[in-house]
């Protein structure tokens, strides 16, 4: 407990020095990195940070659930959550012992397009920890036993999902978005997915995709360079060299039209809805442009949304609008909740708000508070380690390098009005709008018919997610 508590204390005194110094400077600058790929084919990152003794690691494995095998949707996901459940000559009791020993921190997990493994340790105690990390990416037992207590816990979760209609929109509206392609697929699997699973998945699953040439390793923290680089080497030599096959993954055009669901949960005395359509790509030429704009209509308390929907009219606590920003294009959603009874004024100020934004555009005021807003905010989010270290993965992991970071400011400062309007009128959706609303349906389904021509209807207890498949008027 006291070296967690040690941990938890030098981040927070890295973060406030590097926070306050950029502050002062007005400029952001990633530090200088190496990138090295190790005899078997890993991709391993290193950047030194000697701020604080700790040392933060971020390795990615280039499949996430695009790869989970049909029908049994949630493979990545339980994989990654496997990885400390027993590895090397450990169970999972002894992972966990070894792990708090030394006051260490791992998590995994699995998103769309990728896996991730997270991990943190004291500079002292990094040969101990790396052990870990090692056993955990190299040999997961995957032992029985852990594999049904995860899938069980998974399922009891699934179940209690469906009471918090919060925890599921995402779901539903990816579904419905994407439908068959990659990207409509649940991470975390659903009833009939997991029903079919069996510990041999997450094991085909693992010998298939985490080998060396598919794993990205970054490191930042407390060291030297070329003795990270050399304990590295030694650590995953053992690691066999082997070819995974590529994840691939076509970019889906937007919807045209309108099209709903709704999802009946006739206890619900709340609705919640979620609007949009295709997005864009992480790597798109607008990201910049797009992250001021969005600032401004849906990213922060004082936005367009949340102050037409929350501050002036109290409809919601809370409203906003997010790009999910993918290796192809994901999702762009507005999402927020209101009462059954407002639940018609809530979606209509929504579109509204919507409208005015291709209508009335920003100004430059407006533009400047957001361009502003970014910077005071975006540098706290990269100062530690471990920080760091998923920054350096995820750059490396979608093709983008240290400029992402050293030009932020630059094209922030750049951006014009005319961009501003050029973005609006090019990604946000007006005519073409998907929507997913969750709530009672005897009380709201006569309400949401005029947003679309047809609504499909489903139960919330319904397995899966997304279309029920036959339309319903």
């Amino acid at each position: 407990m006291k070296r967690s508590l040690l941990i938890l204390t030098l981040t927070a005194v890295a973060l406030g020095l590097t926070a306050a110094a950029a502050a002062q400077s007005g400029t952001l600058k990633l530090p200088p990195y190496k990138k090295v790929k190790l005899k078997n084919g890993m991709t391993v990152l290193l950047m030194e940070r000697h701020t604080v003794p700790l040392i933060g690691f971020n390795a990615v494995i280039k499949a996430g659930s695009t790869a989970d095998p049909a029908g049994k949707e949630g493979t990545a996901s339980l994989t990654a959550n496997l990885l400390r459940k027993g590895s090397g000559k450990r169970n999972a009791e002894q992972f966990s012992a070894d792990l708090d020993y030394i006051g260490g921190r791992f998590s995994a997990g699995a998103n769309a397009d990728n896996t991730f493994v997270a991990a943190e340790f004291p500079k002292k105690d990094v040969d101990k920890g790396l052990d870990l990390l090692a056993d955990a990416l190299m040999a997961p037992a995957v032992p029985q036993e852990e594999f049904a207590k995860l899938l069980k816990q998974r399922v009891d979760e699934l179940k209690s999902a469906k009471d918090r209609p919060e925890a599921l929109i995402g779901l539903h509206f990816n579904a419905f978005l994407f439908g068959g392609h990659p990207y409509g697929r649940p991470s975390t699997g659903d009833e009939k997915s997991l029903a079919a699973m069996g510990r041999d998945d997450v094991q085909k699953f693992y010998q298939t995709y985490y080998t060396p040439s598919n794993a990205i390793l970054a490191v930042v923290g407390d060291f030297a360079t070329d003795d990270m680089e050399k304990t590295l080497a030694r650590k995953f030599e053992s690691w066999p060299a082997r070819q995974a096959p590529p994840v691939t993954v076509a970019a889906m055009a937007p919807v045209t039209g309108k099209k709903l669901l709704l999802i009946d949960k006739p206890d619900s005395t709340q609705t919640y809805y979620s609007i949009g359509n295709v997005g864009i790509a992480r790597n798109n030429a607008d990201r910049v442009q797009l992250r001021v704009v969005n600032t401004l209509f849906g990213g922060r308390f004082t936005s367009m949304l949340n102050s037409a929907l929350r501050v002036k009219s109290g409809l919601t606590y809370g409203a906003g609008s997010t790009f999910d920003e993918r290796k192809v294009p994901g999702p762009f959603f507005i999402r927020t909740y209101t009462k059954n009874a407002t639940t018609a004024q809530a979606i209509d100020m929504t579109l509204d708000v919507l409208r005015q934004l291709h209508e009335k555009g920003v100004t430059e005021e407006e533009l400047m508070s957001a361009k502003n807003y970014i910077k005071g905010q975006f540098p706290p989010t990269i100062e530690t380690a471990q920080q760091l270290a998923t920054l350096l993965a995820s750059l490396e992991f979608n093709g983008l390098d240290e400029r992402e970071i050293n030009e932020l400011y630059s094209r922030i400062d750049a951006m014009t009005l005319a961009d501003a309007k050029r973005v609006i009128h090019q990604y946000y959706p007006l005519d073409n709008l998907v929507f997913v609303v969750i709530g009672k349906a005897s009380e709201i389904g006569d309400v949401v018919k005029k947003y679309a021509p047809k609504v499909q209807t489903r139960s919330i207890s319904d397995p899966g997610f997304g279309s029920p498949g036959e339309a319903k008027k």
